[in-house]
């Protein structure tokens, strides 16, 4: 008799809670239907479940999201950039603290004991009803330039795969990987580990409706943002050997909708909003709207607010980033959550005049098509880049030179400016990567650092 095992999955649902009630319900309902038909099922999520845009995410720093996870039983998930870093390094350490399901990572350590984190494990073993032993191995990827500053320690990959089936050897009968290191490494581990039977993949949003088989390896793919859902089907023989694997995916739209359905979206969205909203910030004595493409006086503050985090005299900063208007009167975290929901930081770019002029040179020529631009991904959550304003420097294209705070910038000379760390990642500004000395703020989102100078610019005890 052979034994069948399926392994329902998810990834990169980003927080879509809109999704979350047909994926719950489907979970549930599928792992009855294949159970009633002789399978074993498990439960796997790949990362990037938890992102800051939504506001109950941001209200409960993710807790909320792990209460929803714990609905459906998870047998194993692993961590995703959003997990790592858009969270403190605290707030991670609890992120997981009541959650019903393991967290399977194998290269992040904790920065200063050089530790596995508490709330993960680098294996788990399901023994199944038969006795096959499936270990799973947790991969996320390995940020170097940015986990260092929440307190972490990235292991590349190939160091930490390598390490762990040298410690494993002969302690599994099926070995499957909770891979969130994108498509083209889970194809390049397919061909370099063959002794992975599954690589469920995330990260890079593709989507595989019947997997991919690369050298022997299931590799998997569900898209993004919970719009799909899939199966992995495994058949094992009498000596523990799989020796047929399958994949298939749902379409989440084509699952049928429930009345409560939509009532319960709406009350995640609005008990985040209510939790925000109980923190106030600031009384603005005026309105201020946005305006993407003519520029607004929220990219003033916004830029200000850049300065005095980096303490520098010049900032440059997209209006696209500003996505509603601010009223007069009592302003919230609710109101800024919806202002700024970007996964974003201050950065301290420090360059040669030269290069500062090379900087320029780029954004001046880039800023006409990146007025309309629609910006995506790299933590950008809006609609369009915007015009690109700055602060403390001038480009004068009469005589191609550059004003940096009064002056005419000399090439030798070293200028400090207040960035984005988006703009590192984006392929604009090449300078800034290849030129910059970049020191990046990762205690604060860049909404907080605008709200806490929103705050000391229009106190909320003014005008009483």
């Amino acid at each position: 008799m052979t034994e069948k095992v399926a392994i329902l999955h998810t990834n990169d649902m980003h927080s879509h809670l809109e999704n979350w009630p047909k994926i719950r319900r489907y979970i549930i309902n599928e792992r009855k239907r294949l159970e009633q038909a002789g399978y074993q099922v498990l439960v796997f999520d790949i990362g990037d479940a938890v992102d800051r845009v939504h506001p109950l995410t941001e209200a409960t720093n993710g807790q909320a999201n792990v209460r929803l996870m714990n609905e459906v039983h998870y047998d194993a998930v692993t961590i995703g950039n959003n997990e790592g870093l858009t969270n403190t390094h605290d707030q991670l350490n609890h992120l997981y603290d009541d959650a019903n399901f393991d967290v399977v990572l194998a290269n992040l350590k904790d920065l200063k004991t050089k530790q596995d984190p508490k709330w993960a494990q680098p294996t788990k073993t399901i023994i199944t009803n038969n006795g096959t032993r499936l270990m799973i191995m947790g991969f996320t990827a390995p940020y170097i330039l940015t986990y260092p500053l929440v307190g972490w320690l990235p292991i590349d990959e190939q160091t930490a795969i390598n390490e762990s089936l040298a410690a494993n050897q002969g302690k599994y009968d099926g070995l499957l990987m909770l891979s969130h290191l994108g498509i083209s490494a889970d194809r390049n581990n397919a061909k370099l580990h063959p002794e992975f039977d599954v690589i469920f993949g995330s990260h890079t949003h593709h989507l595989l409706e019947h997997g991919e088989m690369d050298n022997g390896t299931l590799l998997t793919g569900c898209q993004k943002w919970g719009h799909y859902i899939g199966t992995t089907k495994l058949e094992i023989d009498d000596a523990h050997h799989i020796i047929n694997k399958s994949e298939s995916v749902v379409k989440t739209a084509d699952l049928p909708a429930m009345s409560g359905d939509q009532a319960e979206i709406d009350g995640y969205e609005l008990e985040g909003e209510r939790l925000l909203a109980e923190r106030k910030v600031a009384n603005l004595d005026h309105s201020i709207q946005k305006d993407w493409v003519n520029g607004s006086e929220l990219t003033q503050i916004g830029m200000a607010a850049m300065k005095h985090k980096a303490k520098t005299k010049a900032a440059v900063l997209n209006d696209g980033l500003f996505l509603t208007d601010l009223p007069k009167g009592i302003i919230d975290k609710n109101q800024i959550h919806k202002l700024l929901p970007h996964s974003m930081h201050v950065m301290k770019t420090t360059l040669s005049g030269y290069n500062l002029w090379r900087l320029v040179r780029e954004m001046e020529k880039n800023k006409r098509f990146l007025s309309r631009f629609p910006q995506k991904g790299m933590g950008f959550r809006g609609d369009i880049f915007g015009k690109l304003e700055m602060s403390g420097i001038e480009y004068n294209a009469d005589d191609d030179t550059v004003i940096f705070d009064g002056s005419i910038v000399k090439n030798e000379a070293q200028y400090e400016i207040a960035l984005l760390d988006h703009y590192l990642f984006i392929p604009f500004f090449p300078t800034v990567s290849i030129a910059g000395r970049n020191q990046m703020y990762y205690d604060q989102p860049l909404r907080d650092v605008f709200s806490d100078y929103l705050a000391s610019q229009y106190p909320l005890n003014q005008n009483k």
